[in-house]
């Protein structure tokens, strides 16, 4: 991270306080990512450049070390005082960090030594790991359930495709920087004490690009598409956030890709519904079935109906449960299939139906069944 990502200001890029939550950055991101996606807004070079600057705000404030870094960098902008006659003409003289470092290229190498106490030696010592990357989507019930491979399209800042990442116009490459041999590193003498920064001939990277690559002006990066198989576990939540490992943003200087981060939504299903590792089913029954007691089936999912018995004089809401027919578990076992009996009313009786109802109404005459429940009323 150089001096000019401090002058960011990366709160006021994502619309956040200062003291926001990871939680309230993360859905601010979210939210700015959606709207300003260059899918989104195609041919747009404005809304790529606002996605690039969200996105590079939030792979710092989502990371706690870079985010710590980052506001400690931020305050120290402000002023840097160094001890009386440490350099010529200066009382105890306060002067920019940018000063300190030429172009303030590099200042998070040295900072983040200060910081971590981190050695800053050759360029193998700044590998940096890709940043993570988050993204979302949508299954289907049934998939969500079972599993599925789902395809990606993720945008991002990466390796120039035309140089490779090295900054050089193809058929050239890149040459070991003359005044580091190639540490990327240079000591400075601040008189009362010493610092190593990165060097300014080659910015840090030990290479010098004598003839830049035209697509990204020697930088070695640019935003680019790329589309990946994801495996989405069988049993996933609505809302739940999948990890994979190595399929964030590419790393720097050899370090290792970030992680990608899937949100998942899952789509409601016609007849199943879902209650933690148990799915459940809402079975219509009759009056008799529920008194006298039946055999009746059940759907499951993405299987063959089950045969379960109602036992006689059950009552409406009763709950079957129905063993290994719901979600895996994380262990590999499976959950439940609950069915709730939920008794259904005919609406059109013929005449024999209603002379039918009538003789069990007298036949099962009693006591009013609400009696009980008018007494306590009335007792309050």
């Amino acid at each position: 991270m150089s001096a000019k990502d401090y002058q960011k200001d990366y709160y006021k890029a994502l619309g956040v306080p200062k003291t926001a939550t990871a939680a309230e950055i993360k859905k601010s991101y979210r939210e700015l990512a959606r709207k300003w996606h260059p899918d989104a807004n195609k041919g747009s070079a404005d809304a790529e450049e606002r996605f690039k600057e969200i996105t590079e705000a939030y792979n710092v404030l989502s990371d706690d070390k870079q985010r710590k870094e980052y506001d400690e960098a931020r305050s120290m902008f402000g002023g840097f005082r160094v001890p009386a006659g440490s350099r010529p003409g200066a009382g105890g003289t306060t002067f920019d960090l940018g000063d300190l470092f030429g172009n303030g290229e590099g200042l998070g190498d040295v900072l983040g030594g200060i910081f971590r106490n981190r050695p800053s030696g050759g360029a193998a010592s700044r590998a940096r790991r890709g940043a993570d990357v988050e993204t979302e989507t949508t299954l289907p019930f049934g998939d969500a359930i079972d599993g599925a491979t789902v395809s990606l399209r993720l945008t991002g800042e990466g390796p120039c495709p035309d140089c490779g990442g090295t900054g050089a116009k193809s058929g050239t490459v890149p040459k070991v920087c003359p005044d580091c041999h190639g540490t990327g590193q240079q000591s400075k003498n601040l008189g009362g004490f010493g610092l190593s920064e990165p060097c300014k001939t080659c910015r840090g990277r030990g290479l010098v690009v004598e003839d830049p690559c035209p697509s990204c002006s020697g930088s070695g990066r640019a935003m680019s598409s790329r589309t990946i198989q994801a495996r989405i576990p069988a049993g996933v939540a609505d809302g739940q956030r999948i990890r994979i490992p190595g399929k964030g943003a590419p790393g720097e200087r050899g370090g290792k890709a970030g992680d990608l981060y899937v949100r998942v939504h899952v789509k409601p299903h016609e007849v199943f519904g879902r209650s933690g590792d148990n799915l459940t089913v809402t079975v219509p029954v009759t009056i008799t079935e529920l008194a006298l007691g039946a055999d009746i089936k059940v759907p499951t999912h993405r299987g063959p109906a089950v045969t379960v018995r109602v036992k006689p004089g059950s009552a409406n809401g009763t709950v079957i449960r129905v063993p290994g027919r719901g979600v895996r578990k994380k262990d590999g076992t499976l959950g439940d299939l609950r069915a709730t009996l939920e008794v259904t009313v005919p609406h059109d009786l013929s005449s024999k139906a209603k002379s039918a109802l009538e003789d069990l109404r007298i036949a099962t005459a009693g006591p009013d069944p609400r009696e009980e429940l008018l007494r306590r009323a009335r007792q309050e």
